[in-house]
This record gives C-alpha cells, structure tokens and sequence, in this order.
C-alpha cells in the first residue's frame, strides 16, 4: 500500500508540481492545501501517513502546523521551504519535525527524506509504546505491593504468602493482578471508613 501524503503549500504551482513528482515515486497524494491550518484539518480527517509543508504560509505558519500535528501525533512533517535560517530551524526541531528540505528542490532529495521521517516517527511510536508498557507495569507493581502489606498485615502472612494469594485470587477470578490489587485496597479502605 503506498503512502499516504497531505502538501501543504501557498504556491499552487510548487503544489501541483510536488504533487506530481511524489505520484512518480510511487506515493499517493491524498489532499493537498494551501495554508497550516487546513493542513491541520486535513489530516485529522484523513490521517496520512506523512504531512509535507512548507514553513511560510497564511493562516498558519508550517512550523507551528507541524507543532499542533505532532502535539497530536497525526502524522510526521518534513517541511518544504526555501528558508534556512538558524531560528527556523530551531523552531522545527522544538516542533517536532522529522526533516527539513530546502528549495530549491531536487527530486533525488523526496524519497530519502520521506523515508527517513517515516522510519523515525515509527521508531519514537515504538518507544512511546514501550513507556506506556513500562508506566502501566510499574503502576501494577506498585498497587501489587500496597496490596500485599495489607494482606500481610491483615493476615498475618509473608510477603510470598501474600503475593501467592493475589495471584490465585487473579486466576480463579480470571482478573488481572492489578484488578486484584485495586479491590483489595478498596475493600481496606472501606472497612476503615466504617
């Protein structure tokens, strides 16, 4: 399946164009705008694979179109723009673009970038997974081990003790650890409330 591609750029003319050269390489063109916050709309409707835009536009400037499609995380951005300049680049990195060409464009220079920013947005949604795996894990971790100090304080039991029974307690209820855990500090901290 080819990907899937949003330009945003004033100039009708480099629009059509770049269209055309990204349809030749093989990528599918799925919308195309004039200015970042259409850019913006687009691709909340139609989450493409890649956004491409250019940094001066009206409405909304590319580089904070590229802020608000990262913040979002709808697609990654290469922009497209003929201005180089230190500031602007720094503002794309804190934006959280991908990659950044400049015009004038050299059809060699599309399928490297497009790659690239493509192959990098996965790696960081792997390692977003990954966090929010980790987070989830030591949250569980954490409820598992207040709930075992209740047990072993209630019951009088040891530590392995305590974790045996949350464990057959989540098998025989077919619950998860964590759900174990949570109802046991909940039933803990009802009857201390009456």
């Amino acid at each position: 399946m080819p990907t899937r591609i949003i330009l945003a750029e004033d100039d009708s003319v480099i629009r059509m164009d770049l269209r055309e050269e990204l349809q030749r390489q093989g990528y599918l063109v799925v919308g195309d705008v004039g200015d970042g916050q259409s850019a913006i709309n687009l691709a909340r409707e139609l989450r493409p694979d890649l956004v491409i835009m250019d940094i001066r536009m009206p409405e909304l400037d590319g580089i904070e179109a590229a802020r608000a499609l990262t913040s979002e995380r709808l697609a990654p951005v290469v922009l497209l723009t003929a201005f180089s300049d230190d500031e602007l680049i720094e503002r794309a990195r804190e934006a959280g673009v991908v990659n950044y060409i400049t015009k004038p464009l050299r059809q060699s220079d599309l399928k490297p970038a497009i790659e690239i920013a493509l192959a990098r947005f996965q790696e960081f949604r792997e390692i977003e997974s990954q966090v929010k795996t980790l987070e989830d894990q030591l949250a569980t971790r954490k409820v598992v081990e207040k709930a075992k100090g209740v047990l072993m304080e209630k019951y009088k039991l040891t530590e392995q003790e305590a974790f045996r029974r949350i464990q057959k307690l989540s098998m025989n209820n077919r619950k998860s650890m964590r759900e174990v855990a949570e109802a046991i500090l909940l039933a803990e901290e009802v009857n201390q409330n009456q």
